[in-house]
């Protein structure tokens, strides 16, 4: 079969094909978020409160595997930048064998320091709470090895350019996550046990089909075989572009779920908020995450290619386009924001600083919030994992969670004040990823050989 060329070019055709799949499919996993919490707090606060504290620590696992994966297939996508097929097809084939060992490890790792989490991460919270947490934890975290290679299979077919694979993949895993759990929890009357075990069953297909995908042959990337074998080189680039990205996201989030012991103390009113105020983010910033996946896309093949200039030119008009989705994103969040607080059965108080958070968000997230975390994904596509990594631990550290503290507990700003720091966590990065970006450096930090 005679294959074509690998694209380094993008019309503006090219990139609705490769981003509007990635928006669908973003909007879908935020959705089925969504649609857990409403059913899960038919059960009650204290159900929905333990569901929202484990899926802090989920939400670690699913953004440290996104990102370990996508770090790794930008090896794949530099190699597909320079027409090197075979290459890129062997590097997806050790990254699903890298994904698929370090998830059982730390599944493992998970399980044997379940009490740490439960008893020391998540602070004194309520014997209900606890209970419904303790469920919930026992059955999702059995996912962890469906989680990573699923993840490693969307990060490969978005450096092909086929993310209409992984939007299609992501359609059927969410459909029977949200089918499941309205059989269990409406039609069977489980509790958190009826949100934690479709979430299992949609991973486990998930993976299955991203495997079984990945070895058609019309691919730019095919993984032809699996092997237990382990490449040194391609294993030492992983570390080198993947596991730094993983770390970047993994300390982000531990950062938040340290927090949770600052939100907890503070009561189920503010755990609830902050809840449902992260659900809603994440719809606001929809597009900027999907954008964000495009640019890995686009600026990998392009340094591959050695081209830094189509890199550059790429860069800032996605950025352009994500602030102005970003704005219909947030504009959106803002006309339905009283409808969505009345599908939560929580109390006013709850609601109050729900609110308060997701307009604080919306109005941050148009001013700064592509800058932020759309511009450094161009940063990492080109092997800048380091520098990006060192910074956003830093501002991470110091602002998130130093000043958070601060804020909300010992200035009297509450929950609200914990996400006022956020806020100053985004400014600090644009301070520093702006200029990295405007220089040179991170141009020569691509593939060596």
């Amino acid at each position: 079969m005679e294959l074509k060329p690998i694209q380094v070019e993008f019309s503006n055709r090219d990139l609705r094909r490769l981003i509007v799949p990635l928006v669908i499919e973003q909007l879908l996993a935020i959705t089925v978020g969504l649609c857990d919490s409403v059913m899960v707090s038919q059960v009650g606060e204290a159900a929905i409160s333990a569901v929202s504290l484990v899926d802090t620590v989920n939400v670690l696992l699913v953004n440290a595997f996104s990102a370990l994966a996508t770090g790794g297939a930008i090896i794949a996508g530099q190699y597909l930048g320079r027409q090197e097929r075979e290459k890129a097809g062997h590097s997806g084939t050790q990254l699903l064998l890298f994904m698929g060992e370090m998830s059982l490890l730390i599944m493992v790792l998970f399980y044997l320091g379940k009490g740490f989490v439960l008893n020391v991460v998540f602070g004194q919270v309520e014997a209900d709470v606890a209970a419904y947490a303790n469920t919930y934890y026992m059955i999702v975290e059995a996912s962890t090895p469906f989680l990573a290679l699923y993840s490693a299979g969307a990060a490969l077919f978005r450096v092909m350019g086929n993310s209409r694979i992984s939007m299609w993949v992501s359609l059927m895993m969410n459909l029977i996550n949200v089918t499941g759990n309205a059989l269990l929890i409406f039609g069977l009357g489980l509790g958190v046990e009826g949100v934690a075990i479709p979430t299992l069953v949609s991973r486990a297909f998930a993976a299955a089909a991203m495997v079984m995908l990945l070895r058609r042959p019309e691919l730019p990337l095919q993984v032809e075989r699996f092997t237990l074998r382990h490449d040194r080189q391609v294993v030492r680039n992983i570390l080198r572009f993947g596991v730094t990205n993983g770390l970047e996201s993994s300390m982000f989030q531990l950062g938040k779920i340290l927090l949770l012991s600052t939100v907890s103390v503070l009561g189920t009113a503010s755990v609830a908020a902050n809840a449902i105020g992260n659900t809603m983010a994440t719809f606001q910033c929809v597009a900027g995450n999907a954008m964000g996946l495009g640019i890995v896309t686009v600026v990998s093949r392009c340094m591959g290619a050695g081209s830094c200039e189509l890199a550059r030119f790429y860069t800032k008009k996605l950025l352009k386009l994500t602030y102005f989705f970003m704005f219909l994103c947030i504009l959106t969040v803002y006309l339905f924001l009283p409808l969505v607080l009345r599908l939560y059965s929580v109390s006013a108080e709850a609601e109050g600083y729900a609110c308060q958070i997701i307009w604080l968000h919306g109005f941050f997230g148009m001013l700064v919030w592509p800058l932020s975390f759309t511009l450094p994904q161009a940063l990492r596509a080109a092997g800048d994992t380091r520098f990006t990594m060192a910074v956003s631990t830093v501002s991470m550290w110091t602002m998130r969670v130093g000043f958070g503290i601060l804020l909300g507990r010992y200035l009297g700003f509450g929950v609200v004040g914990i996400w006022m720091a956020m806020f100053a966590d985004w400014f600090l990065r644009i301070a520093l990823f702006v200029p990295r970006f405007m220089g040179h450096r991170w141009e020569s930090m691509g593939l060596t050989e």
